[in-house]
C-alpha cells in the first residue's frame, strides 16, 4: 500500500450515512465505499426506496460492500434497531455520517408558518444529528469504540439566507452543536466534523436556481454565482475529498469540531 493509500484507505472501517438515498449523502456514501468502507445507507425511503437506491450505488462501485435500510432517524428506538441491524449486516459501525436534512420552501418572516417551521427544525437538527448521534455515541461509548462524525452544516450556518428562516435556524444549531459535541465526547475518542457545502445543484434547489424552461439562472441563482468566486455551482463529487479527509484517522486524527466550507470561495466573497 502506497503512501496516500495508507493515509486515506478506509479498508476495514464500517459507515453508517444517513439520507443516503439523496443527492450529496449518497456521492459521500459511493465514496467511502470506493475508499474501501463497508458502507450502509439509511433512510425513510419515501421519495427515493432505499432498495433502489443500494442497488444503484452497487451498480457504481462493483465488489464494494453496500447496504441500505429504510429507518426514520429521528425516531430513537428505530434508529437502535437499525444500528443493530447494521452491525449484523458489516459489522460494528465506527462512522456516522449525518446526511438527513432539507428545507421546505422559502416566505418572508411575516408570512412564516410556525408549523413547518418546527418540522424543518425537526428534520435538521433531531433527525439530521441529535438522534442518530445519541444513539451511536452510547453505542460507541460502551463497546470502546472510536467513531467518527460527520455533520452537514451549511452556508446558512454562517450567513443567513433571504426567506429561508427555520433552515437558518437549524444549521446554525448543527454549527453549534457539532463544536459542543466534539469537546464532549473528545475524551471518549469519538470525533465529531463536519463539512458545509455551498451551492451544488439538486432535486430539492434546482427551481430556485434555474428556470426549469429555459436552463437560464433564476434571479437568485445569478446572485449566488456572482458572490461565488470561482463563479459556478459545485459539482458534486467535490464532497468526496473533505468527507474522506474527515473520516480518516491518519489524515485528520487530531482534528475534531471543525466544519470545512467546501463552497468556491463564497463564505470568503468581500467588496
Amino acid at each position: 500500500m502506497s503512501y496516500v493509500e495508507s493515509m486515506f484507505s478506509l479498508k476495514g472501517r464500517v459507515a453508517v450515512v444517513t439520507g443516503g438515498a439523496g443527492g450529496l449523502p449518497s456521492v459521500i456514501a459511493l465514496s467511502l465505499a470506493k475508499a474501501g468502507a463497508s458502507v450502509c445507507i439509511w433512510g425513510r425511503g419515501t421519495g427515493h426506496p432505499i432498495t433502489v437506491a443500494v442497488e444503484e450505488l452497487r451498480g457504481e462501485a462493483p465488489g464494494c460492500r453496500m447496504e441500505g435500510l429504510t429507518v426514520d432517524t429521528g425516531d430513537r428506538e428505530a434508529v437502535k434497531k437499525a444500528l443493530a441491524e447494521t452491525e449484523k449486516l458489516l459489522g460494528a459501525p465506527d462512522i456516522l455520517i449525518n446526511g438527513v436534512g432539507g428545507n421546505l420552501g422559502k416566505s418572508t418572516f411575516v408570512d412564516v408558518d410556525e408549523t413547518k417551521f418546527m418540522t424543518i427544525l425537526q428534520l435538521n437538527l433531531l433527525s439530521g444529528l441529535v438522534t442518530p448521534t445519541r444513539v451511536f455515541a452510547e453505542y460507541w461509548i460502551a463497546k470502546n469504540i472510536k467513531g467518527d462524525v460527520v455533520n452537514m452544516t451549511s452556508m446558512t450556518s454562517y450567513k443567513p439566507l433571504s426567506g429561508v428562516w427555520a433552515y437558518n435556524a437549524a444549521k446554525a444549531g448543527v454549527l453549534n452543536m457539532n463544536e459542543g459535541l466534539a469537546k464532549e465526547l473528545a475524551p471518549h475518542g469519538i470525533r465529531v466534523n463536519a463539512i458545509a457545502p455551498g451551492f451544488f445543484v439538486g432535486n430539492q434547489n434546482k427551481a430556485l436556481l434555474m428556470d426549469e424552461a429555459t436552463g437560464d439562472l433564476t434571479p437568485r441563482g445569478k446572485a449566488i454565482i456572482a458572490r461565488t468566486p470561482f463563479g459556478r455551482f459545485g459539482d458534486k463529487s467535490e464532497l468526496c475529498g473533505a468527507a474522506i479527509f474527515l473520516v480518516s484517522r491518519a489524515a485528520s486524527g487530531f482534528i475534531t469540531g471543525v466544519s470545512i466550507p467546501v463552497d468556491g470561495g463564497y463564505l470568503s466573497d468581500n467588496i
